[in-house]
């Protein structure tokens, strides 16, 4: 039979090594975070762009604006979540701060469901396929971010 020591008998071996204030400094230098608010400027350009090309290559407007009504979708919940993420409720603790992420991101789910079904509602005549490459599309812009990288500065140490 096996037996299990106790917690304050077992060895614990850790490779973990605390950052020094410098070393941390070093590191948020070399990756700046990007705002969430250049992704959302982002996603309204390549909105107008997806809804004037459909507008363009279709020649009829109501593709145009089907593929708006999904960009929409995309960037106005974006902009709630950034300006939710960023208030000061966010930054008071660690807690706090997922506990906002979560909100947020469930307030964004929920108004893209509401602007979809509104365009159902309002648009006359909706093109879904369009619609729908314009939501894909802009969402795409969140990769675009993440693989945007501001040049940074030589670190000095």
């Amino acid at each position: 039979m096996v037996t299990i020591p106790p917690e304050s008998e077992k060895e614990e071996v850790s490779d973990f090594v605390a950052l020094t204030a410098e070393q941390a400094k070093a590191l948020r230098e070399k990756n700046p975070a990007i705002s969430p608010w250049w992704v959302v400027v982002g996603q309204v350009v390549v909105g107008a762009l997806v809804a004037l090309v459909a507008w363009g290559v279709t020649g009829r407007q109501i593709v145009g604006l089907s593929a708006a009504c999904g960009a929409l979708a995309v960037v106005i919940p974006a902009a709630l979540f950034a300006r939710g993420v960023t208030g000061q409720f966010a930054s008071v603790n660690a807690g706090s701060a997922v506990l906002t992420f979560f909100v947020w991101e469930f307030v964004k789910i929920l108004v893209t469901v509401v602007v979809m079904f509104a365009s159902h509602r309002l648009v006359v005549g909706l093109s879904w396929p369009a619609m729908l490459v314009g939501l894909i599309l802009t969402m795409k812009v969140y990769w675009l971010a993440l693989g945007y990288k501001r040049k940074s500065k030589p670190v000095q140490m």
